[in-house]
C-alpha cells in the first residue's frame, strides 16, 4: 500500500492586478453629481454688473432677487416676469416676512429711470429694504 504525501498548496500568491471596479463606480458617481450640480451653480442670466470699490456682500439672512437685463426685462431670480407678476411676488413676500431684502441687479445699460421704476414696484409690494449688486472693481495695476 503506497501512502502519497499531502501536498499542501504553496503560499498564497500576491495579487498582481488592481480591482479597477470600485475606482470606476466612484468616478461615474463623481460625475453623475458634478453633471446635475452644475447648472445650479451657475445663474443663467448674464449681465453687466456695474464695478464698485466699496462693494461688500450683505449679511441678510432673507433676501429675494430681482434683475433688470439690458433690454428692461424684469426678473424674479432668473425668471422671467411681467411688472404685475414682479408686484404679487413681492407682495407674497412681504407678507411671509416684511424684513426681507431685495437685492437688486441691473445691467450697466440700463437707464436710471427704469430702475427708479422697479424700486418703486417693489415699495409698493411692501419690500423697503434694497440693496444693489455690483462687481468688485479690478485693483489698479501698478506700473
Amino acid at each position: 500500500m503506497a501512502f502519497g504525501r499531502l501536498q499542501r498548496p504553496g503560499a498564497s500568491q500576491p495579487m498582481s492586478e488592481i480591482n479597477m471596479t470600485p475606482l470606476i463606480d466612484v468616478m461615474l458617481v463623481l460625475l453623475v453629481i458634478f453633471i446635475i450640480t452644475a447648472p445650479l451653480m451657475s445663474s443663467s442670466l448674464r449681465l453687466d454688473l456695474p464695478k464698485a470699490d466699496g462693494a461688500t456682500p450683505t449679511d441678510a439672512p432673507l433676501f429675494v432677487a430681482v434683475a433688470v437685463d439690458a433690454g428692461g426685462q424684469l426678473f424674479w431670480g432668473d425668471e422671467p416676469v411681467t411688472p404685475e407678476q414682479l408686484q404679487a411676488k413681492v407682495r407674497d413676500s412681504a407678507r411671509r416676512n416684511p424684513a426681507t431684502e431685495v437685492q437688486l441687479r441691473a445691467d450697466q445699460a440700463v437707464p436710471f429711470g427704469r430702475i427708479a421704476e422697479l424700486i418703486g414696484l417693489v415699495q409698493a409690494g411692501g419690500l423697503n429694504r434694497v440693496g444693489f449688486v455690483t462687481e468688485v472693481a479690478a485693483a489698479p495695476s501698478a506700473k
